[in-house]
């Protein structure tokens, strides 16, 4: 997660200063008009104060100019950051959320306000606490950027699978800290919990078939044979199997061809 932006270079001196300067300049003039003065030290004081006007007018552009380019940046800091893809916060060594964005707000369904100050514990499921602690405790201990799995809770206490992703910072006293960034990765869960059950069904079938079926990597290894191929041709277990190279097998595969 980056810092918020800093500006640097030289303040532009604040117009209200200016103005008063130039008044100050118009009542020397004038103070000094009324009594008699070459016509040269009058045309030369007029043509200061001419002067001054002109550089008052570049400063107060230059402040127009340099208010504008602030609000600038807010506005892509508001973008890079509030409205990120991801969550965003960053947590004190304590584990307290000391700054989150709008889209660690929407993930949390929690306010702001409700979030700064509060320990991230809080919104970890209780089961999942112990991998949040760990992988603090690894972080802060080594620096190492640290990645976990874990639930988050929202305020109405409904929960999500999330990752987050943290690295090691500091403020700008010194003090440790670390940012995190929240991925919402329930639909990926779910869509692995799918597929791993359809595995799941799809190995029961062919464990039932009568035909042998096996599955070989290019190498020749087995990564999968059904309880036909394993038990009926090779005499072995399925789980003995998995991880053989046929070419170790083939002799054996041979004789079995052999004697029936």
């Amino acid at each position: 997660m980056s810092d918020k932006p800093q500006y640097s270079g030289q303040k532009p001196t604040d117009a209200a200063t200016l103005r008063n300067r130039a008044e100050e300049q118009i009542r020397s003039v004038e103070s000094t008009s009324l009594s008699p003065q070459p016509p040269e030290t009058i045309q030369q004081m007029l043509h200061e104060l001419r002067v001054h006007q002109i550089e008052l007018e570049m400063q107060n552009e230059e402040l127009r100019s340099a208010q504008a380019r602030i609000e600038a940046e807010r506005a892509r800091y508001f973008d890079l950051y509030d409205l990120a893809p991801v969550g965003y916060c960053t947590l004190s060594e304590l584990g307290l959320i000391l700054e989150a964005n709008l889209t660690a707000t929407t993930l949390l369904n929690t306010a702001r306000g409700a979030l700064i100050k509060q320990p991230i514990s809080r919104f970890i499921l209780k089961e999942d606490q112990d991998i949040y602690y760990l992988h603090r405790k690894r972080l802060f201990e080594t620096g190492e950027p640290q990645e976990c799995e874990l639930r988050l809770v929202k305020s109405d206490g409904t929960f999500f699978s999330a990752h987050l992703s943290a690295t090691a910072a500091q403020e700008e006293d010194g003090a440790p800290v670390c940012r995190v960034a929240i991925s919402d990765i329930t639909e990926r869960k779910h869509l692995e919990s799918l597929i791993l059950k359809d595995k799941e069904n799809l190995r029961n079938i062919a464990d039932t078939m009568q035909e042998t079926l096996s599955v070989i990597a290019l190498n020749g290894t087995f990564l999968y044979a059904n309880h036909k191929a394993t038990e009926n041709m090779l005499g072995e277990q399925s789980g003995d199997i998995i991880g053989k190279n046929i070419r170790v097998l083939a002799p054996k595969v041979q004789a079995e061809a052999l004697i029936e």
